[in-house]
């Protein structure tokens, strides 16, 4: 077939290129130098073309990569706050068309300073990523699992109402319950959910964000388990943020005072002990009895330095008296926090041979509900503290949950009865009948026994 004939879109690219115009004139002395010239410019074109799609995918790549970074976590690769926030914008929005609810939750792991202080910042970046996925595994569908930087994880689930959302935050408390294997150890971690939902608690991403954060700090101060929002959790929300400053400050500059409760024998009325109770005397507050910066202290982080102060100025007071001749022991209280701390046998330890106490001249008092939010972990912090010598009671007793299985591997010295019992033993037949069974007890395992009144 000529050439120079037929369809010009199925010929050679060097025809295609030029060199075709000498075929169609007849001059093929020049046919040959036209297509030695043409066919490196179409291989170069080419060449050209193929760099040109591998830059295009290049950058196609890169920005891909950016706009994935820009939205996620570089340490867990979860959602951050920003596609949090642009997720729960679209979900707010789709719940005023089809007015099916929105659950917003934050999570925030308890002690997670302890295990970077402990194990170190590389660990507790492991224990921030193997947490992730687990979150991400015990949840369904569309549902959103985002971490907002440090400790502090967020899920978004669309069609969830207030029952459903806390059937779902019970899951992931049972969920986090099992040990994290990291590096060879078994970490055991506690976290607090705070539980917001649209409409009923906001109709804006930065309302429901703010609600559902007021109930992760109630959880976390209460220590009772996932909390759902409520008006009531956020009243006076800018003094009170005020106020934690103020409490960070009184305890660095020792503005704290301890007030002494006596502890009498009342069979002869002699002084066997004394309880020291912190109380907050404020240069503009006033007098500021513990229900007011306790709970704060709790959610916050500042019951451990304030737990230290409270020991420290305890033992401090118990020598001062023992050299005037008053050798009593002293009763201190611990929040649920301090008595999970790993490191509170240790710190006992130190602050009793600093004040040169005898470890029997010291009692720390507790609650059921502290030991049984983590009997485990209770257990063995009072099994290192009774190896010390120092003594330990269980204040309010007959209020928690604790089982009798549980209270018989305490290491425990004392009970005291809580005094909603011992103040209506006088006209309830049933107070009474709990408080001769308190004391049985207390008798069968050898423990002491009583209650102070207020």
């Amino acid at each position: 077939m000529n050439p120079a004939s037929g369809n010009p879109g199925h010929q050679p690219a060097p025809l295609r290129a030029g060199a075709r115009d000498y075929a169609i004139e007849g001059n093929l002395v020049c046919l040959g130098p036209a297509v030695d010239r043409e066919v490196p410019d179409a291989g170069n074109r080419s060449k050209r073309r193929r760099k040109t799609d591998r830059l295009t995918e290049a950058r196609a790549a890169y920005e891909a990569a950016a706009a994935h970074q820009a939205q996620h976590d570089a340490l867990t690769d979860l959602p951050n706050r920003s596609l949090l926030r642009t997720r729960l914008d679209a979900a707010l929005l789709a719940q005023r068309q089809s007015n099916s609810p929105v659950a917003l939750l934050l999570l925030n792991l308890d002690r997670f300073k302890e295990i970077n202080d402990t194990l170190g910042h590389r660990v507790g970046d492991t224990l921030l990523q193997q947490l992730g996925k687990r979150l991400q595994g015990a949840l369904w569908g569309e549902d959103l699992v985002a971490r907002l930087g440090g400790d502090e994880f967020a899920v978004l689930i669309a069609g969830a109402d207030a029952k459903r959302a806390a059937h779902i935050a019970d899951h992931l408390m049972r969920v986090l319950q099992a040990p994290f294997e990291l590096e060879g150890q078994l970490v055991a971690v506690d976290a607090s959910i705070g539980i917001a939902i649209a409409p009923d608690h906001g109709q804006d991403a930065d309302t429901v964000l703010r609600c559902a954060d007021g109930a992760m700090r109630h959880a976390k101060g209460s220590g009772t388990g996932p909390a759902v929002y409520r008006p009531d959790l956020d009243q006076h929300f800018p003094d009170r943020l005020a106020l934690v400053g103020e409490l960070r400050s009184a305890i660095d500059r020792d503005e704290l005072l301890l007030h002494y409760q006596p502890k009498l024998n009342l069979r002869d009325g002699t002084l066997v002990g004394v309880e020291a109770l912190v109380r907050w005397q404020h240069p503009q507050r006033g007098f500021l009895p513990p229900c007011e910066f306790i709970s704060l202290a709790e959610q916050t982080g500042l019951i451990y330095p304030l737990s230290h102060w409270v020991l420290e100025a305890a033992l401090r007071q118990q020598h001062a008296w023992r050299g005037l001749g008053l050798d009593v022991p002293v009763a201190v209280n611990l929040s649920r926090r301090t008595l999970h701390d790993p490191q509170l046998p240790e710190t006992v330890a130190r602050l009793l041979t600093r004040w040169d106490v005898a470890p029997t001249a010291l009692v720390l008092e507790i609650t059921e509900g502290s030991v049984m939010a983590d009997p485990v972990r209770a257990a063995e912090n009072l099994r290192q503290l009774r190896d010390l010598g120092v003594h330990v009671s269980i204040d309010d007793f007959g209020t928690g949950y604790s089982s009798l299985a549980s209270l018989k591997n305490l290491s425990v010295d004392e009970l005291k009865i809580d005094q909603s019992f011992v103040q209506a033993m006088a006209i309830d037949a049933s107070a009474r009948a709990i408080v001769r069974a308190i004391v049985d007890l207390a008798d069968a395992l050898k423990t002491a026994r009583g209650r102070r009144g207020r």
